[in-house]
């Protein structure tokens, strides 16, 4: 199916007019998910802290709107209120400071971004300091996380901070940054990618010893299902993980996730929630995990020839389609969310069925990346 001419520039042109909109009441602030119409602004210590600073940079690099540009510098401002709280900070310091700080580092240039180039090293440190030796692992969370022992659980989504921790070494020289990065992907190809290219949510290790102990189902319906953003998480980071360290490893375990997350998706190429739902559990769409793998799919599609490279990229391309063509929320005013349909926790029914920041964020990206705006923050 052939798409239409210049659909990526319109959804661009439409992205832009929108925020233009909703920053001037968002401004500052830290959106997560969207209830009546209105993102929620949680704490900047809030995992989904980094994304809309991170959307205001894509928009910005290539529109030039100074008032995009502050509030992106005063949402990384922000987050030096917590950067050095270690009870609220986890795994999740990669989506924060890599589209905030390494985000303006790469767009401003180390002339005009040195205490970003800062920022960005100190979390990359903390990032660092959560790595397992024993279990060649990142852990996930904390002690204190809904009251549960957790000291050797990991989990899919942590493929996307590792970025953080290669730009680290590539600033610095400083090769123990990737060393980590490696061995936790190691760890993912190891435990977390399933033979038929669907991918576990949390795999729980032995603090002590390092060995696997158990899988969790996390936000997926089961241990054994298929959530379809853990999966979007796994393409995207393998990819990643190839482009940084040029191991093709990583990027066949993307090919195969991404093999198995094409073949599931239904006529309109947006994922349920999850791939593997009994008929009697809502199939909700989730409009992020949709966004978030078309990006991992534009990179692999970059990182292969000729044909394969169509494959990845049509498939790519059409999530993103669909996602603005039947997905899109651009001339209402009653709904801040540029991507209808999210769905953020089924099992904790949270976020239901909502727009959400990271969906919102990886569609714009998908579409900077069609357009050829630039290098990622990734």
């Amino acid at each position: 199916m052939s798409l239409p001419q210049n659909w990526a520039q319109d959804a661009w042109d439409k992205t832009v007019e929108k925020i233009g909109r909703t920053s001037k009441r968002i401004k500052d602030g830290f959106p997560h998910a969207s209830a009546d119409g209105m993102y929620k602004l949680e704490p900047a210590y809030w995992w989904t802290a980094g994304f809309w600073p991170g959307l205001l940079w894509l928009l910005y690099r290539k529109t030039g709107d100074a008032g995009l540009r502050e509030l992106a510098e005063s949402c990384e401002k922000q987050l030096d209120s917590v950067i050095s709280d270690y009870y609220k900070l986890d795994h999740d310091i990669g989506f924060m400071w890599t589209l905030t700080s390494v985000a303006r580092y790469k767009v401003l240039g180390a002339a005009e971004a040195e205490d970003s180039k800062r920022r960005g090293l100190l979390a990359a440190n903390l990032l660092a300091a959560r790595f397992n030796v024993q279990g060649n692992y990142i852990r996930a969370w904390n002690p204190w996380h809904e009251g549960q022992e957790n000291a050797g659980w990991a989990i899919i989504d942590c493929m996307m901070n590792l970025s953080l921790l290669h730009w680290a070494t590539e600033i610095t020289g400083d090769p123990r940054y990737r060393h980590i990065a490696v061995r936790h992907a190691d760890t993912a190809l190891d435990h977390f990618i399933r033979p038929d290219g669907s991918v576990n949510h949390i795999v729980i290790f032995d603090p002590l010893t390092g060995e696997k102990v158990s899988v969790n189902g996390g936000q997926g319906f089961a241990p054994d299902s298929a959530w379809s953003r853990g999966a979007s998480w796994a393409i995207y980071g393998m990819a990643l993980s190839c482009k940084h360290t040029g191991d093709l490893r990583y990027l066949e375990a993307a090919k195969r996730v991404a093999h198995f997350f094409i073949a599931n998706l239904p006529e309109d190429h947006v994922p349920h929630w999850d791939f593997r739902l009994p008929e009697d559990v809502p199939h909700y769409r989730d409009s992020s995990a949709g966004a978030c793998a078309a990006c991992g799919l534009l990179l692999i599609a970059e990182q292969v020839d000729g044909l394969e490279a169509d494959l990845y990229r049509q498939a790519g391309e059409r999530i993103l389609h669909s996602l603005y063509a039947n997905y899109g929320s651009w001339d209402s005013a009653e709904e801040e969310g540029l991507i209808l349909h999210g769905t953020s926790h089924y099992p904790e029914r949270k976020n239901m069925d909502v727009p959400l920041i990271y969906g919102d964020y990886y569609f714009v990206e998908g579409l900077s990346r069609l357009l050829g705006h630039g290098e990622l923050f990734w």
